[in-house]
């Protein structure tokens, strides 16, 4: 009788599992294709696993395969697969990412909608993989992710920010020194500068974040920079549940790698967390306001559960500190130099305003807020080159929105690289760079829609935004102080995303001393 029983017990979870499979791998997107299609959107019919998987690596694989002309116009290379599925199927549509229905959405009242609705759409995480690289604040979801906002939002508070221009300019008087050495007997020097930014806003948030200097924090970003190629890697091959927890070699060194970071993190945590109980003096950077935050939110809420940040969180949030706050500038100021040596009358321009309001002094907050041309430059920067391409969102129930009504279960692309170059929203110039676009604001050169948002947007925008166009501008300001730049001969132009959109082959230009 206990043998009987045992069987039906092991036929039944065997019915389970097989119904789960078969709801996953085909029923359910099915299902979701015919809502979908009801909705007059329209996209290639589902394939078993894979989706468009396949088309779509092949396209980005061709695309990047070799650099292309000195155009802005970078949609075709970045947005292959997506671009040809509006081409092929008109702005309503969708596309498959394995067994997961995309919609693609360029309007910009939709995608304001989604933006300002954080709790009916939520963040997509294609593969759980991905928290390896970044996890913390930029994963969570509702109280979880309210919580750790509010604990976090005093660390980047502008007040706070201004007391950290000194080490923003003492990162880059390092820098100037190692170019001015390079030029020391000639008067040019050519060189690949993306190393030297990626190491300057590597140095920059390892001494804002924990009071160290790059070379301290050095190990940690090349395991970063090795876990950003692991993780891409993993993006482009399709989602199996559970997968993730099978030991290939691949899964085996990204554990490792977090291991690895946690490892050092937990040291400088404990290590504050000691100084802060002892009374000692605090070296008000980041991970020490955090800690302040943390500590009050905790003495607050008195005896609740789930009260404050963990170990494991506030080190999650340490790790996403190194790796959004060195991501997001470097590439910024990468492309900021590539285009103002593309374009050396805007580079005069700059440099005149820059030398203007500061002179040859080390550039202060309320200069900051006086230098229009730059800012300009940079907001056009992020226009044509955003830090990241696109944001994903996920619809877990049936959501309204505009005339579409989605199933649960749909996830969102809002591709922002292509909303920021889209003719209809920018006119017939929209690849061309024309910083004078935003010469009366950002408010104005959008018109007030939602066709510029490089940070994100909505409640989930960007905490670190501020943090990053700050450092961007007096990283800008002291090199034109010091240097003007021309594109070198042996500059080839390859946009290509690493997670963040990078320039494939490094940014080679020519540098030379400026005497004020």
């Amino acid at each position: 009788m206990d043998l009987a029983w045992a069987s039906i017990l092991i036929l039944i979870l065997i019915l389970i599992c097989t119904w789960r499979v078969l709801n996953w791998l085909w029923l359910k997107p099915k299902r979701i294709e015919r809502l979908l299609r009801e909705q007059g959107l329209h996209g290639n019919p589902y394939k078993l696993l894979v989706g468009d998987m396949k088309e779509f690596v092949k396209m980005r694989n061709e695309a990047l395969s070799k650099p292309m002309n000195l155009s802005h116009d970078t949609v075709p290379r970045l947005f292959s697969y997506i671009q040809y599925s509006l081409n092929k199927h008109g702005k309503n549509c969708f596309t498959w990412f394995g067994t997961v229905p995309r919609v693609i959405l360029t309007d910009p009242e939709l995608i304001k909608d989604v933006l300002n609705n954080n709790y009916d759409f939520r963040k997509s995480v294609s593969n759980p993989q991905v928290r390896l690289l970044a996890p913390g604040l930029v994963s969570y979801e509702g109280e979880k992710w309210n919580k750790h906002r509010k604990i976090i939002n005093p660390a980047f508070n502008l007040e706070k920010l201004k007391n950290m221009l000194p080490l923003f300019t003492k990162c880059c008087d390092d820098l100037i020194s190692k170019w001015e050495g390079m030029l020391s007997t000639h008067r040019s020097c050519e060189m690949d500068v993306w190393p030297f930014l990626r190491e300057l806003a590597s140095d920059v948030i390892s001494r804002t974040s924990f009071g160290s200097s790059y070379e301290e924090g050095r190990r940690i970003f090349q395991l970063l920079n090795e876990q950003t190629k692991l993780t891409l890697d993993v993006l482009l091959k399709v989602y199996i549940p559970g997968w993730r927890f099978v030991p290939t070699p691949i899964h085996r060194r990204m554990r490792e790698i977090d291991r690895d970071i946690k490892a050092s993190l937990k040291g400088i945590i404990n290590k504050r967390e000691k100084a802060l109980k002892e009374g000692e003096a605090t070296k008000n950077d980041l991970l020490d306001i955090l800690l302040e935050s943390n500590h009050k939110e905790i003495q607050e809420q008195g005896n609740k559960k789930n009260v404050g940040m963990n170990l494991e969180e506030v080190m999650e949030e340490c790790k996403l500190f190194y790796f959004a706050g060195q991501e997001t500038t470097a590439v910024l100021l990468v492309w900021t130099m590539i285009l103002l040596s593309r374009y050396p009358d805007w580079q005069a321009r700059a440099r005149e305003e820059v030398l203007q309001v500061f002179g040859d002094r080390k550039p202060d907050y309320d200069g900051l807020t006086h230098l229009k041309i730059v800012t300009m430059i940079l907001h056009e920067v992020l226009r044509l080159y955003p830090p990241f391409i696109a944001l994903f969102r996920k619809v877990d129930k049936d959501m309204k929105l505009g005339n579409l009504l989605l199933p649960a279960g749909v996830h969102i692309t809002l591709p922002i690289l292509m909303v920021q170059h889209d003719c209809e929203l920018w006119g017939d110039d929209a690849n061309e760079f024309k910083p004078e676009r935003f010469s009366e604001g950002v408010l104005k050169a959008t018109n007030g829609r939602a066709s510029f948002f490089p940070f994100g947007g909505g409640p989930r925008i960007c905490i670190g935004q501020n943090f990053s166009l700050l450092e961007a501008k007096i990283v800008v300001s002291m090199l034109l102080q010091h240097f003007s730049f021309e594109l070198s001969p042996s500059y080839t132009h390859a946009p290509t995303t690493v997670i963040s959109l990078q320039p494939q082959y490094g940014a080679h230009v020519i540098l030379r001393k400026v005497e004020i």
